[in-house]
């Protein structure tokens, strides 16, 4: 069973996380709005105004809710997963970035403690160091313990959509709707 939550947020919100001019002038226009107020604004919304990389950002400045933690988790480890291809490709035999996301699944899924979720997480890390690839490197990277953290969610998944490219797009969209619920 897929776990689906309702992140909301507020211009209010957006705006003081500091927005890129333009694309606060997209969700600005998308609204119907000339200034920030405190209406709610479901994610969703803000995916089909401006696209997966803002609503990831945007992520940072959604209200608490009871399941976000684990749902911003799971989605990471799954943006993480679209470039471990990459990584295995070019360092064959190196599965630390694949421990990484099983760990942090695990972790969003309460099977392993924060210190085992770490020590993957560290490991992923190392290997996004010592690679001389950078696409895989940032497939380790995005797979590290930092990066499948909830603060960390909108770098993982930039970092893992550098490493596969404008193609990877649609496949952001696919598993932001998959996880964000009306």
């Amino acid at each position: 069973m897929m776990l689906k939550v309702v992140f909301v947020t507020t211009l209010n919100a957006i705006r003081d996380k500091r927005p890129d001019k333009d694309e606060w002038n997209t969700l600005l226009a998308y609204l119907g709005k000339t200034t920030a107020d405190d209406e709610p604004i479901n994610l969703l919304t803000i995916l089909e105004s401006n696209g997966a990389l803002f609503t990831l950002w945007a992520l940072r400045a959604v209200e608490k809710h009871p399941e976000g933690d684990r749902v911003m988790r799971l989605m990471a480890a799954d943006f993480a997963e679209i470039v471990l291809p990459d990584h295995e490709n070019k360092c064959p035999g190196d599965d630390r970035p694949r421990k990484a996301i099983k760990a942090a699944r695990d972790f969003a899924n309460g099977k392993i403690t924060e210190k085992e979720r770490a020590v993957a997480g560290k490991e992923a890390g190392d290997a996004a160091w010592t690679t001389t690839s950078p696409a895989a490197g940032s497939a380790a990277w995005a797979a590290s313990g930092d990066a499948v953290s909830p603060p960390g969610l909108p770098a993982a998944a930039y970092a893992a959509w550098v490493a596969a490219g404008d193609a990877a797009g649609d496949v952001y969209v696919k598993i932001i709707r998959r996880y964000l619920t009306e």
